[in-house]
């Protein structure tokens, strides 16, 4: 007999329960769950026993609802007035990571970044140390094609497989998410479930010294003990947005709660207790001083979802 699912707060009994294994929590708080530590509630977060469990939830859903996937919450602004319809998060049944022929790596969309990396480096598999440097979970970096240093996503990655908002499962090759700078094609509402990469045959130890480089050049260079969430804003071409904001005068700038980091001007920090509407705030009005100082219209790499 398959396990009841656990349900909590009212508002979770209008939700197709039928055959739900998993959790599903009414007016969930999402701002422990984001690196700003900001932002409304969920009107209802899902945490699905296993992908039976994802698909047949979002088959039984009113197609009227909408669904979104939470990864670490690393690169996102929950506005202060919550998700509305439904936040999907993948846990540990979506979290392995497996090595298979060929140099690929399969992985569940729960597994974080620095965790594949790892697999990789243990199995003498190079071109996946830039994932040590993605603050996130497979899903989120395959659907924002994820970079750093050097590289990103829509190099190594082979195909993902994906849920619908409808439920049908689909495996997708890379040519057919339309990749381009810190973007995908993928449709709004799809849940990432896992992903294929392929790297090359690398020693170990060259691997491992290429993470811990990483490791130190992000602790030296990103104010990554704070309440923060990654990089700010998309490099233009030909230009860097840290040089673009510091030029403007806007390193260290405050608005409420909510200031430019003295160390990477291309991350804003929640100082305290700062609102979500303050960060986004915060965000536009460097916007505002960089278009004036520069022409430049910098376009937002965090993502901001939710009800104002």
């Amino acid at each position: 007999m398959a396990p009841s699912c656990t349900v909590e707060g009212a508002a979770a009994a209008r939700l197709p329960l039928e055959t739900v294994r998993g959790r599903i929590v009414a007016d969930a708080p999402l701002a422990p769950l984001v690196w700003f530590k900001a932002g409304g509630p969920a009107d209802w977060l899902f945490e699905p026993a296993d992908l039976d469990d994802l698909t047949q939830f979002l088959e039984a859903l009113d197609g009227g609802t909408p669904v979104m996937a939470l990864g670490l919450g690393s690169n996102l602004i929950v506005r202060d007035g919550g998700v509305p319809g439904v936040v999907i998060r993948l846990g540990k049944p979506f979290a392995g990571v497996e090595v298979r022929e060929g140099n690929v790596l399969a992985c569940g969309a729960g597994a974080h970044g620095i965790l594949v990396a790892s697999a990789a480096r243990d199995a003498g598999i190079a071109g996946l140390e830039f994932l040590r440097g993605i603050p996130g979970t497979v899903g989120g970096f395959v659907r924002m094609n994820g970079g750093a240093y050097g590289r990103e996503v829509a190099d190594s990655l082979v195909e993902c497989d994906v849920v619908l908002p409808d439920g049908e499962f689909h495996t997708l090759p890379a040519s057919e998410l339309g990749y381009s700078y810190r973007h995908s094609d993928l449709p709004e509402g799809a849940v990432v479930v896992a992903a294929r990469f392929r790297g090359m045959p690398g020693d170990p130890k060259a691997i491992g010294a290429e993470m811990d480089r990483i490791a130190r050049a992000r602790e030296d260079s990103q104010p990554l003990r704070t309440k923060t969430g990654g990089s700010t804003f998309k490099n233009p071409p030909g230009r860097k947005a840290w040089e673009l904001v510091d030029q403007a005068g806007c390193r260290g700038l405050r608005f409420g709660g909510a200031q430019v980091s003295e160390k990477h001007a291309n991350f804003l920090i929640n100082t305290g207790d700062a609102t979500s509407a303050e960060i986004e705030g915060l965000g536009e009005l460097v916007r505002e001083k960089v278009y004036a100082a520069s022409g430049v219209g910098l376009e937002w790499e965090i993502q901001r979802v939710g009800r104002a």
